[in-house]
């Protein structure tokens, strides 16, 4: 993250986590949806994955406001074979059926070794990272594949026209010390980055998107405009990226029964989760030792003019996690808007997070 984009002010993470539950329970949405909402938010500011943190609060609201999100209700089971699971969302928020899920996950891993859920119809998952330290630190893997069937603004390898979704996969597994936790998506960007950088007047650093006519791009106004992702890979290896987003809306629209056949709208996500127990397999210590061995040969590589080090995947989000338990620096912006959205509620703002000279 672009650290000058950062308020220098730091804001408990208890306090936001609390904060913003109350928003959304003003807003309509019932206790514990709220709370799990507030957390996943919390947490991927945390570490540091600032476009899907807080900023999408906001957003979120508004999605409430026109009914595109349900605030209470259960899924419906369609499916449940005891390893393998499949609901229909509702269109409730997706951070609360995610959470739910991997509960679920959870409860029955020790007896299965691995269960997988499938959902569809829920609203936006948000940062797929945000759900992997909770399952890491249970000595499990977690792996999501997550897309967003109302979206086609990523381009097929050597088409022009969107047909996907950035569709984001997420992995997590523990080692001898910190977890791995991989978030990636199979476009070269995202669309929040590309809104984002459209607000802030700003240009990505390569050309990573097509205009209209397919020519390659660094503006992010060109998606205003007919404009696309490329998927990961970029114009000469986007094969790759391709063929990745069509596994994850495979896995997460097929396994789940509802996607781009249905012709939902842009923040209805499906997803597949699965959480796997590594003791069912060669075994808890097996795993570890050979995590250890697989991590320590990539660090092992000497860096490349330009790095330090050879970093693993979630390395600089833990630090950054660590860092803002002692207090959250937001992205420029989100806590203004914080203010604002509660202020419209009447959801008081607590002093540890008021303006500086207004506390207390």
């Amino acid at each position: 993250m672009n650290a000058a984009a950062e308020t220098t002010e730091r804001h408990p993470p208890e306090a936001l986590r609390d904060f913003a539950a109350r928003i959304f329970a003003a807003a309509g949405m019932e206790a514990p949806k709220a709370a799990a909402m507030a957390e996943v938010l919390v947490e991927a500011d945390l570490l540091g994955h600032t476009t899907h943190g807080l900023a999408l609060l906001g957003r979120y609201l508004d999605e409430i406001a026109a009914g595109h999100m349900a605030t209470g209700g259960m899924p419906e089971v369609l499916q449940d074979r005891g390893a393998c699971v499949s609901w229909d969302g509702k269109r409730l928020p997706g951070m609360w059926l995610a959470t739910e899920a991997i509960s679920l996950a959870l409860e029955r891993v020790g007896t299965y070794g691995t269960v997988s859920i499938a959902i569809g119809n829920a609203h936006h998952l948000g940062c797929l990272a945000a759900y992997l330290p909770r399952v890491t630190e249970r000595g499990c893997l977690l792996s999501i594949a997550s897309s967003a069937p109302g979206v086609a603004t990523v381009a097929p390898f050597g088409g022009r026209q969107g047909a996907l979704s950035p569709a984001p996969v997420a992995f997590g597994f523990p080692t001898g010390g910190d977890p791995v936790l991989i978030d990636i998506s199979a476009s070269v960007t995202t669309n929040n980055m590309a809104a984002r950088l459209v607000r802030e007047g700003r240009r990505y650093p390569h050309p990573w998107l097509l205009d209209a006519e397919g020519r390659p791009s660094d503006d992010p106004a060109v998606m205003g405009a007919g404009g696309t992702i490329l998927p990961a890979g970029g114009l000469d290896h986007g094969q790759k990226g391709y063929g990745w987003a069509l596994i994850a809306e495979a896995l997460s629209q097929g396994l789940s029964g509802h996607g781009r056949a249905e012709g939902p709208s842009s923040m209805t996500n499906a997803a597949f989760i699965q959480v796997i127990d590594p003791s069912a397999f060669a075994g808890a210590a097996a795993f570890t030792r050979e995590a250890d061995a697989i991590t320590a040969n990539c660090r092992r590589s000497s860096p490349r003019p330009g790095f330090e080090a050879v970093r693993l995947p979630g390395e600089s989000g833990l630090r950054h996690r660590a860092a803002g338990r002692e207090g959250l620096r937001l992205y420029a912006g989100v806590l203004a808007d914080l203010r604002a959205r509660a202020a419209s509620l009447g959801v008081p703002v607590p002093a540890v997070l008021q303006p500086p000279g207004e506390a207390g």
